[in-house]
């Protein structure tokens, strides 16, 4: 089936665009993946047999100057103060400005300079998110609107109220030293205000919950990229962003502060990718300098993580197959529709990521005996896995679409038509290169996670199913991209 260039399903693929590089040899791709993953193993086998990361306990202290920038109020105000005036310029953008992706920048700001954009600056800088994030900004600016408004209201309450009591005072103290030698009896302790200037307790988040917030975001945000029937429309993109604003917010007053660092998916998606940063936080709040698998190994164990990173995965490998003329033809002529075929299909390529690991975990497990975690201890390990897919994929989108639609936000309406800074075959080996070093990223932090768990006989062995889903995920991606 050949697509006419105006179809909507080849213009609209990432949300406003699609990036076609000419592949590589398929015999030199797979033959260099798999030489890289048994080479890594068979070292990794022979020379490592105890655990060298040390989490969030290593990493060398950057100068106490730079620190005190990095953390002084001023360049803080600064970062949320810039999330949120961009913010704001999109929300201008999508309720003013032409429908048309082609001469409106807001959709290329959602779908490629934050989306995309985040993952160079998490890698550089860290979670630079949590401070950019408009929402968070947003609920902290309103905690202290309702604080100051809680204040004057305790004032204007109290004043009255103290003046009545004074009065009241000065006169029984009268009354009782002219006709009682007892002194005045002693008041009941007044019931707590509620208007009170103190913050309210929010609840606690439950244990259970964790990451799983965050994964149903990233989900609702990759189904809105690639299956929404028009997922550049300013009304769709206005819709989706101020509901999601919404639910944000509303459970941050409930659950204070605290939930965007799980419940907001682009503060975990940024979080997730900033493991593999070299600057980072020490335990004891230093800012360093470090080794990235010290950081990925630092990666909380928690619920819904696994989850998590399976979204990322399953979501690009389903962007990468969903070009592919025979997908495009069946989900065009399904009898359920555009939309719900879509959407199945995207389930199905996040399911078969899921199943392919807790597959290998439950391996492990029968190999290397009883874990209290067989399924968050190794989901470190597919991080830098989802690193390499999401560099292979929307590396050429970044370049090229980034600059048009900044130029656009300046105010060029002539905005050139993007050009990638690399030819067909650059961009090929730049593919490659980023899905096989994810795999062996991933096959080493495996590794040192599993010789610190279990005994150096059963390591090596327990690293077997892990070696079999790396080689299972570099034959798909790779598929997915000579195809």
């Amino acid at each position: 089936m050949v697509l006419h260039p105006a179809d909507p399903l080849t213009v609209l693929a990432h949300g406003i665009g699609s990036q076609h590089d000419l592949p590589i040899s398929p015999f030199y791709a797979f033959a260099g993946a798999f030489t890289a993953l048994f080479l890594s193993f068979l070292a990794l086998g022979l020379l490592w047999s105890t655990s060298r990361f040390r989490g969030d306990r290593s990493g060398l202290a950057l100068p106490a100057g730079l620190q005190r920038v990095a953390d002084a109020p001023a360049t803080r105000n600064a970062l949320r103060g810039l999330g949120l005036a961009a913010a704001l310029a999109v929300l201008l953008y999508l309720l003013l400005g032409p429908d048309d992706p082609a001469r409106n920048p807001a959709p290329g700001a959602v779908y490629v300079l934050l989306w995309v954009g985040l993952v160079p600056a998490s890698l550089l800088f860290g979670p630079v998110w949590r401070l950019l994030n408009p929402l968070r900004t947003s609920h902290r600016l309103a905690a202290r609107l309702s604080g100051r408004l809680r204040t004057a209201r305790a004032a204007r309450a109290t004043r009255p109220a103290s003046a009545v009591a004074a009065a009241q005072a000065a006169a029984a103290a009268a009354t009782h030293s002219s006709r009682s030698p007892h002194p005045p009896a002693r008041h009941l302790a007044a019931v707590p205000d509620p208007s009170s200037p103190e913050p309210r307790p929010h609840r606690p988040l439950p244990a259970r919950l964790g990451q799983w917030p965050a994964a149903a975001g990233l989900f609702a945000f990759t189904w809105l990229e690639l299956v929404s029937p028009d997922p550049a429309s300013t009304t769709t993109l206005l819709v989706a962003l101020t509901g999601y604003a919404a639910l944000q917010l509303l459970f941050a007053a409930r659950y204070g502060e605290g939930w965007f660092a799980d419940g907001d998916a682009f503060e975990a998606y940024s979080a997730l990718l900033a493991r593999l940063s070299p600057l980072g936080r020490r335990s004891d709040g230093r800012l360093v300098l470090r080794n990235p698998f010290h950081g990925l190994d630092a990666t909380p164990e928690r619920p819904g993580l696994v989850a998590t990173v399976c979204v990322l995965l399953g979501s690009t490998a389903y962007d990468g197959f969903s070009d592919n003329p025979s997908w495009i033809n069946a989900i065009q002529t399904s009898p359920l529709g555009r939309t719900a075929a879509a959407t199945l299909g995207l389930l199905g390529a996040i399911a078969l990521v899921a199943v392919l690991y807790c597959l290998c975990a439950a391996v492990t497990r029968l190999v290397c005996g009883p874990h209290p975690g067989p399924l968050t201890a190794f989901a470190h390990s597919l991080v830098p896995i989802a690193l390499g897919y999401l560099v292979a994929h929307y590396f050429s989108l970044l370049v090229t679409e980034g600059p048009r639609t900044v130029i656009m936000a300046v105010g060029t309406d002539n905005a050139p038509e993007p050009r990638s800074p690399l030819g067909p075959g650059g961009l090929a080996a730049l593919q490659v290169i980023a899905v096989v070093t994810g795999h062996v990223l991933g096959v080493i932090a495996a590794h040192d996670r599993s010789v610190r768990l279990f005994p150096p006989a059963k390591a090596v062995a327990g690293q077997l199913p892990l070696l079999a889903l790396m080689i299972t995920y570099t034959v798909g991606g790779l598929s997915l991209l000579l195809n």
